[in-house]
């Protein structure tokens, strides 16, 4: 068992069959250690793909991606969720995505000045469900006619259909954390030999 499955057992609140709630350490209140040792195994799984990016979308995959970043020692890009001001009238790639969280569609975008087709590009997030963030942002690599190289994800629901529809995708996907069930109000993990034939 590793050390973001440990603290989900201990912190972790399960809110319903869906809903696992983290903001005490990963997605609103940030433990620096959780986020050092998920950049580590992210680091190891993705570090032999000569990666020049790392995409995320905002907010709460910022903070895994740019400790990613860091150690990949390449900049770290962000799709905002409404365009300011300084991007008004610039070229920009833009797609919709819809929040599982928050069953809102927005329409996500990212300056063309910071993505091209000479990039390789890992994307990260905290939560993977259904896909839509993931997909979104492949979405935006493939409009810059950039290669997505991988999907890390920090935690992802294994029950939901989010990482069989990145795999239809063509994407290789590597998460830190799989749940298997939130059922009975209780946190169940992917066990290693499941994971090892998914």
């Amino acid at each position: 068992m590793n050390y973001l499955q440990k603290r989900i057992l201990k912190d972790g609140q399960v809110i319903d069959e869906k809903i696992l709630k983290i903001d005490s350490f990963l997605n609103h209140q940030i433990d620096p250690k959780v986020m050092h040792e998920i950049q580590s195994d992210f680091f190891d799984y993705f570090k032999s793909r000569e990666i020049t990016k790392v995409l995320t979308i905002e907010a709460s995959g910022i903070a895994p991606a740019i400790m990613v970043a860091a150690h990949f020692q390449v900049p770290m890009l962000f799709a905002k969720k409404s365009e300011p001001s300084t991007l008004a009238g610039q070229d920009k790639f833009s797609t919709l995505v819809h929040s599982f969280t928050k069953n809102k569609t927005s329409e996500i975008i990212i300056s063309k000045e910071y993505l091209n087709e000479h990039d390789k590009v890992l994307i990260i997030d905290d939560f993977l469900a259904n896909g839509e963030a993931s997909l979104g942002l492949i979405d935006l690599v493939k409009q810059a006619g950039a290669e997505v190289v991988g999907v890390g994800i920090c935690v992802e629901k294994s029950f939901q259909p989010g990482r069989q529809r990145l795999i239809d995708a063509g994407v290789d996907v590597h998460s830190v954390c799989r749940i298997a069930s939130l059922a009975g109000n209780k946190v169940t993990f992917v066990d290693e030999e499941d994971e090892k034939l998914a």
